[in-house]
């Protein structure tokens, strides 16, 4: 049965360990749904480039016109693309999947062709079927999800204007951010398949729009100016190209001609203002663009220092008589100021995000939609009530001559105080290079005391507490500062250097990342980068933070656990790894994807090897893992002195539909990685998905089992109802919430010859998240993840000629094989440290 069920793993059991609590789910049960059939039908609207909105518009006038014969009452449900689900047959067109029907439509003065087939039958009965666990997941099933999901979203479609997948949003709801942007709440809901059960998930969301308006005011606000006046002197070619490439393919109106408004796409920006920018007029006379205003429309430009707007035509207009349409999606990276503003925009309290949730459901009005009503649909309008438990807590450990060296942390969280790291390095060699010029001398050596001193504190090894401090220019040559200063610490302690530490002026990208650029392609060295307010300042916490990073950069490990609460690591030689692929930017087309891979070294899971990757962009496979794991597996070998007997293997960022490409891809890679060490060797392989992009939440329901932020406390764990109806996976929120609404991290089994039971492999991914070792609290997810994002992360720092103070990102002409080989591989000896904490 099992194989015909699902290629992936069963789900053994559900859990029993920890305390049971009831908690509520941003899900909502359906109650019922039709059993008998629903019919698919492929349909195409004008040209492919219609945006679904406006096909939504051709669909409905279809309906109520032309198409009125051919549906004869039959409702119908259209997704605004190429899919129209049906409840009864379309008599006219049969089930025949080669008769295609052809009709015009008339909508505000043009004329559209609509082309209609049958497609499919959709057997409703089959997807009850799968939720009670007697049928697998067959294509038919996916469609008929897909249908109640586009059942459901016809209403909101057809309501509210700017919908973007399954979310739609609304300007009620909004706040502008620096720069010409504003953020809109919206909700979002999705068909979900549960366990006997089908779910509506709803979820609020928010996302960010181009700010609506006077197009002058937008182009004052983007650029951080206060008002127009301080543009009359006239903008740069610099902001002139920054703001061309934030309007690029942006809808404006026009608004000198009364009611007769006209929409445009913004092109390009003329480089002269309006009184210098000139055309050609159709009878031949050359007039500037404010001549042709003034003479046609009697109009005196207000904003004459702006420069003038270009359509794709070659039309040109001043900026003034443009209004930006109101809901045109901003997709560009957010810089660091709209980030913390949108932050604080999304972070709702969980009672706050729980009442939202139900406001939306309230919005959506499935009770009062006629279409749900003749599908039979009626969802429960109350989240679902689900039994959770709370896995107890792990004791952790410090060295042995801390007071209280083992202890339980209470809540998720604990403090360093009188704790020493379980293993401390130590520091013989090592260099200051100060790139702030405001900080005098003697500030950097109290500094240097301070943080000399809580290193010993905390348990590491500080051999030379006056190390040298030289100046650097921060827009100077870095690449010879640091080597002067790997030179100077390498003369004062008369061994190999071992850390810079760099006192950066501000928080700007560019000097971080061509310091790191250097330190980990170039010289081979870790860096420990500090603000210089914090150099002011020298607290003995900050202190402490840094020095659980430097202690892992040289080789140390901050916190462990005893070998008998991670059984399945410590019993045989057992290696974990964790993977990620991270892609540039939305609309970045040109740079490469990253690959990082990192793995424990020691039966204590506390040290983390890596390797890292640039592979083609986009590209959601890991190209080359069978080589990254083969590495990796060398240097456990090296430093454990045997071959790993178990591999249990987290793998992030990857979708529900990409399971099947990487279970069939990534498990083989490791396969071969072993094979190509020995044929004989065969460990057992567990490979876990870990998802964080979903909009599953938990709320609890007594306030005895909330923690200090209202949110679940830190170990709940839900493996019933709203999980998939028979594989093995779970939801684990791991970490004490510090603001807003916690989010479980959802764990998906995809492969597992170690044969874990629901309980131990919830317990052991919950005992990892205690000993990340750059913190003093349990992470939302487990750390061989955790360390695999930051050192792809990091990665992105290792191309030479990267400008990284442009925040709308740029798109170079280079062709793949340039830009793969415009990163620099990190050196060898960093790779068995720690390098990117």
């Amino acid at each position: 049965m099992s194989l015909t069920l699902t290629d992936y793993p069963l789900r053994p059991s559900t859990g029993t360990v920890g305390k049971k609590i009831q908690i509520r789910s941003n899900f909502f049960e359906v109650q019922s749904f039709m059993n008998g059939n629903v019919y698919h039908y492929d349909v195409s609207i004008g040209d492919d480039k219609a945006p679904p909105a406006l096909r939504r518009k051709i669909w409905k006038a279809f309906e109520d016109n032309e198409g009125q014969a051919l549906l004869n009452g039959v409702n119908s449900v259209y997704d605004g693309r190429k899919n129209v689900y049906a409840f009864q047959v379309l008599k006219p067109l049969g089930t025949d999947t080669n008769t295609r029907k052809e009709f015009r439509v008339e909508l505000q003065g043009k004329d559209y062709k609509v082309s209609i087939k049958y497609a499919a039958q959709i057997n409703m009965q089959e997807l009850q079927n799968f939720l009670n666990k007697k049928s697998a997941l067959t294509p038919n099933i996916l469609t008929a999800v897909m249908a109640m999901d586009i059942m459901i979203r016809q209403m909101p479609a057809m309501t509210y204007p700017a919908n973007l997948g399954r979310s739609f949003y609304t300007p009620q709801e909004k706040r502008s951010l620096p720069h010409g942007v504003e953020v809109w709440q919206g909700f979002y809901q999705s068909a979900r398949p549960g366990v006997g059960k089908m779910f509506i998930n709803v979820d609020v969301s928010a996302t960010c729009f181009y700010e609506s308006g006077p197009l002058p005011e937008v182009v004052a606000r983007f650029l951080g100016r206060n008002s127009l006046d301080d543009l009359r002197r006239g903008i740069t070619d610099r902001d002139r190209n920054k703001l061309e490439k934030f309007l690029r393919n942006v809808e404006v109106e026009t608004s000198h001609r009364g009611e007769k408004k006209r929409k445009y796409k913004i092109h390009k920006l003329t480089p002269s203002t309006p009184d210098k920018t000139k055309f050609k007029t159709d009878d031949g006379r050359e007039l500037t663009i404010t001549q042709y205003f003034q003479q046609q429309y009697n109009l005196r430009l207000k904003y004459p220092f702006l420069p003038c707007v270009a359509t794709r035509k070659d039309q040109y207009f001043p900026m003034e008589i443009l209004f930006v349409v109101p809901g045109q999606r901003y997709i560009k990276k957010l810089d660091d100021k709209q980030t913390a503003d949108m932050i604080k925009f999304t972070c709702q309290k969980p009672h706050i995000r729980s009442n939202k949730i139900q406001q939306g459901f309230t919005l959506m009005k499935y009770k009062e939609n006629p279409l749900l009503q003749k599908f039979g649909m009626k969802i429960k309008p109350e989240m679902q009530m689900i039994n959770a438990r709370v896995l107890p807590a792990p004791a952790i450990s410090y060295h042995n001559s801390s007071k209280q060296g083992t202890f339980t942390p209470h809540g998720g969280a604990w403090n360093l105080r009188d704790k020493k790291v379980a293993h401390g390095a130590t520091l013989k060699s090592w260099s200051i290079v100060n790139f702030a010029h405001n900080l005098p001398k003697p500030v950097i050596e109290r500094f240097i005391r301070q943080m000399s001193e809580t290193f010993i504190a905390t348990g590491m090894n500080v051999v030379n507490r006056n190390p040298p401090i030289m100046n650097a220019n921060p827009q100077g040559n870095i690449q010879q500062s640091i080597y002067d200063a790997y030179m100077a610490a390498g003369r004062a302690a008369k061994v190999d250097p071992q850390l810079i530490l760099c006192i950066l002026p501000s928080k700007t990208v560019a000097l971080y990342a061509e310091i790191k650029r250097i330190s980990d392609t170039v010289m081979g060295l870790p860096t420990q980068c500090v603000q210089s307010s914090h150099v002011n300042q020298a607290k003995p916490q900050y202190c402490a933070n840094v020095c659980l990073k430097v202690n892992v950069k040289l080789g140390g490990f901050n916190v462990q656990m005893s070998p008998q609460q991670i059984p399945f690591v410590s019993e045989r030689p057992t290696i974990i790894f964790g993977a990620d692929v991270t892609h540039p930017s939305a609309g970045d087309m040109n740079k490469p994807s990253i690959a990082a891979v990192t793995a424990s070294m020691d039966p204590r899971a506390a040290r983390y090897a890596c390797r890292t990757r640039v592979q083609p962009n986009r590209m959601e496979q890991i190209q080359d893992l069978a080589g990254m794991v083969k590495e990796l597996l060398i240097t456990f070998y090296r430093a454990a002195g045997q071959k790993p007997e178990r591999i249990l293997f987290y793998r992030d960022g990857v979708s529900e539909g990409q399971f099947a490409m990487v279970l069939n891809e990534e498990v083989s890679q490791i396969q071969r990685a072993c094979a190509s060490l020995d044929k004989e060797y065969k460990p057992k392989i567990t490979f876990v998905v870990v998802q964080k992009r979903h909009h599953a939440r938990f709320f609890p329901v007594k306030p005895a089992d909330a923690d200090k932020s209202q949110n679940c406390p830190p170990g709940t764990v839900v493996d019933t109802d709203i999980v998939h109806p028979f594989e093995f996976d779970f939801y684990l929120q791991s970490h004490a919430g510090l603001q807003g609404t916690s989010r479980p991290t959802h764990y998906h089994v995809l492969y597992d010859q170690n044969k874990f039971t629901p309980d131990s492999l919830q317990e052991l991914t919950y005992r990892l998240c205690y000993i990340y070792n750059r913190a003093t609290r349990a992470v939302s997810l487990v750390p061989a993840v955790y360390y695999a994002h930051l050192l792809a992360f990091r990665a992105r720092f290792h191309r030479k000629g990267e400008d990284w103070s442009d925040s709308l990102g740029t798109s170079e002409s280079l062709d793949t094989e340039q830009q793969l080989a415009s990163y620099a591989p990190v050196k060898a000896s960093l790779n068995s440290v720690m390098y990117y904490m």
